[in-house]
């Protein structure tokens, strides 16, 4: 209850309860007292599909599965501590081994807020170890000149790209600081190059976190997205 009380409180200050607010799936959470909200599919939108199923609202996401979303589709899920919004023609695979904590963005698009622990993201150009995070990705796999844009939100990440693992970086970010292209083409002199926040929001993000009973940790203290 007291979790509940104080998600309550900073989504009212932050004005995501009102009319113009992220009211729907938080709030009627909230109002049951779900914090967090159960895991598993909480919104469903055009064609989904789990391992070759069509998929429902509701249905667990777990170790060793695929989801998939069609045309004008989104799939809204929540899986521990970690929640996401996958949007339209993206395909995200996740490992088997829950112990490694694995995931695949295949193709598409992705944005994820993710609880305490490290974790491995697996894209073309790239392998993501984030502790803590938030980010947003989309994977444009075009073979040897395959292409990910990767916002680090907020929180821990270690980026090594496949084709230049060299140039690793590890850095941390407080709000879409180091938007980045990650390349996998050994024509450019560098595999990452600086891009701009496009796609997300930080409405969005503020959705996410709520549904596992959190708040993002930029709340009222930068511009907003």
């Amino acid at each position: 209850m007291d979790d509940r009380r104080r998600l309550l409180k900073a989504l009212a200050a932050a004005g995501l309860l009102g009319p113009a607010g992220i009211s729907g799936l938080v709030r009627d959470a909230l109002a049951k007292g779900e914090v967090p909200i159960r895991p598993g599919l909480n919104r469903i939108k055009g064609e989904v599909i789990v391992n070759h199923r069509v998929a429902t609202e509701g249905q667990l996401i777990k170790p060793g599965d695929t989801i998939v979303t069609g045309k004008n589709s989104e799939a809204i899920y929540v899986i521990g501590q970690d929640a996401f919004m996958q949007r339209e023609l993206t395909t995200v695979e996740f490992g088997a081994n829950a112990v490694q904590n694995l995931m695949r963005v295949v193709t598409g698009k992705i944005l994820s807020v993710f609880g305490k622990g490290a974790k491995t993201i697996q894209v073309s150009t790239a392998t993501i170890g984030i502790r803590g995070t938030g980010c947003y990705i989309e994977e444009e796999n075009h073979g040897a000149k395959a292409r990910t844009y990767f916002c680090l939100c907020y929180g821990d990440v270690e980026l090594t790209p496949t084709a230049a693992p060299q140039e690793a970086e590890r850095y941390a970010t407080r709000h879409h600081d180091k938007p980045m292209y990650i390349h996998n083409d050994m024509k450019m002199a560098k595999m990452m190059v600086p891009a701009a926040v496009i796609n997300h929001t930080d409405a969005e993000l503020e959705l996410l976190e709520g549904l596992v009973g959190r708040v993002t940790p930029n709340w009222g203290s930068a511009p907003r997205y």
